[in-house]
């Protein structure tokens, strides 16, 4: 068992047998729910869910994924959360600014992510990216655009600075940045920046060296 999978399974409960509740559109932005049908060891397919909820920020507690099998709680985990099924495992995490990802991982073959459920956040974007998929891209360029921009010019500006620190300047010598922004245009980036960030993670898009740096 890799380091991953056994930590992992530390974080794992068994769940209480309570029934999944039907998504309501006034939990599309607290609430993610993904659906991936697999077959059983009988042969017949099984339907899981995971659901997570986003409100367990507002009260400063561990946000949980929650695994329901043919509709009733089977699982639950703290985040990021591996849970054991058929075949393989479903991964969860979440990033500063919704899942990023909610994978199925079989023991041989490519994972795969879950779908996310119609009513979601997560399942209008997929919608709406296949019901006009070049506009869709052209969003998702200029998402990814935005990051690249906004981080690049915020690490120019940070590097001035710090290339003045004296042990810094005595080994690398100082830095002059070749733009500085005004103070609004700074602010405008990094509100570009979270709605960028807020788009990538309805469509499960996360990178390390963008989306990390851009938070």
């Amino acid at each position: 068992m890799a380091w991953k999978d056994w930590a992992a399974s530390r974080r794992l409960r068994p769940g209480d047998g309570r029934e999944l509740q039907q998504f309501r559109w006034w939990q599309v932005p607290l609430r993610s729910l993904f659906w991936l049908r697999l077959p059983g060891a009988d042969g017949r397919a099984r339907l899981h869910a995971v659901d997570v909820r986003h409100w367990a920020r507002l009260d400063n507690s561990k946000i949980r994924a929650h695994l329901f099998l043919d509709g009733r709680h089977a699982a639950e985990s703290k985040l990021p959360a591996v849970f054991p099924v058929e075949g393989g495992v479903i991964e969860v995490a979440m990033s500063n600014y919704g899942i990023k990802r909610c994978h199925y991982r079989p023991a041989a073959g490519q994972p795969r992510q879950l779908a996310p459920d119609p009513a979601s956040a997560e399942g209008r974007r997929a919608r709406f990216g296949a019901r006009h998929p070049g506009l869709s891209r052209a969003i998702g360029v200029g998402s990814a655009l935005l990051l690249v921009i906004g981080v690049g010019l915020n690490l120019l500006q940070l590097a001035e600075p710090l290339s003045h620190l004296p042990p810094v300047a005595q080994r690398v010598g100082t830095f002059d940045a070749p733009v500085h922004l005004p103070l609004w245009l700074n602010l405008a980036l990094g509100g570009g920046a979270v709605l960028a960030s807020m788009e990538r993670a309805l469509r499960l898009r996360y990178s390390s060296l963008l989306d990390a740096a851009g938070h």
